[in-house]
């Protein structure tokens, strides 16, 4: 298969993304995700036509607006300690992995949108909402390089590791993907007072890691417009280094969404708002979607595009 190595987002052209995924087909589809994990979706029929389902909208997104669209694969939670966790060897591990890829080859060719990139998604090794203890980048790597390697052999454009809480781990995946020659987006998650969960500013990460092993382009995550703000305003260049956001519905804090029973998904239209007023302090964004409690409606919403009502489904 043939890799598409151009990230039109770099120069600036608008691109849209997903929204949350998980939070979507849990709370809105009936789906059952132990440990917050979709990627056994890919090994079922009516997995893989749920997922297709909730992929469409933002082709339809993309396609009424006339941006460009790049679509992650439903592998946050699709490394080993995970796998570990849900029955799937390192074997299985690795062909699921690849079998997400395909999964978004065919939606690509299916929607004869060839401008569409396939990402490669990650999440961290840890909670993704805590800390945790401090993590060695060559650990990092050597934990990571299985999944990446597994994107690369099938041919996904690039690699995103979303809700990062720390540095180290994000300069093992950048060099992990590196050597396995593929473009690279970081992307951490801050909380309500913009810093990273470890307690480190958002300015701070991303020059250390800059400097340690600079992705291609930095994002940030699973967070309310309004706790990213508070990073924003340290001044230097670092802040043209973030060309993607992927907010959270609800203003909650992690803690307060880890212990909820029900979905905030907040308004739309007012989410779209909070994250716009970031814009004058992003001059590089151009990769926007969604994170925990939004759906098609949240980023139809931030692209101005009237979404046609979907029909919401279930699964058991």
């Amino acid at each position: 298969m043939e890799q598409r190595r151009v990230l039109p987002h770099l120069p600036g052209r608008p691109v849209v993304t997903d929204g949350g995924l998980e939070t979507d087909l849990i709370y809105h589809h009936g789906a059952d995700l132990p440990d917050f994990a979709a990627f056994p979706l890919v090994d079922d029929e009516r997995g893989r036509e749920l997922l297709l389902g909730y992929y469409r909208d933002y082709v339809g997104i993309a396609t009424r607006t006339g941006a460009g669209l790049q679509l992650e694969t439903p592998t946050w939670r699709a490394s080993g300690d995970w796998g570990d966790r849900l029955g799937y060897s390192a074997v299985e591990l690795r062909r699921v992995n690849r079998d997400a890829v395909t999964l978004l080859d065919r939606l690509r060719d299916e929607a004869g949108f060839e401008s569409m990139l396939v990402s490669g998604c990650i999440g961290p090794r840890g909670d993704g909402y805590s800390a945790g203890d401090v993590v060695d980048p060559d650990a990092a790597a050597a934990y990571h390089t299985p999944q990446i390697e597994a994107f690369a052999e099938a041919g996904a454009d690039l690699v995103t590791v979303l809700t990062l809480t720390g540095t180290g781990e994000a300069v093992g995946i950048v060099r992990a993907a590196r050597a396995a020659g593929l473009p690279v987006a970081a992307s951490f998650t801050v909380e309500q007072d913009g810093r990273l969960p470890d307690g480190t500013p958002l300015s701070a990460a991303v020059t250390e890691v800059d400097v340690e092993a600079a992705p291609d382009y930095f994002m940030v995550n699973c967070a309310h417009p309004s706790h990213i703000a508070p990073a924003l305003t340290a001044a230097g260049d670092w802040c043209s280094r973030i060309v993607g956001l992927r907010a959270n519905a609800s203003t909650r804090s992690h803690a307060e969404l880890e212990a909820a029973t029900e979905l905030d998904e907040g308004d739309p239209v007012e989410l779209a708002r909070a994250q716009d007023a970031l814009r004058p302090r992003l001059p590089s964004l151009a990769l926007v979607g969604g994170c925990c409690g939004t759906d098609a409606r949240h980023v139809a919403a931030m692209w101005g595009d009237r979404l046609v009502p979907r029909t919401r489904g279930s699964r058991s």
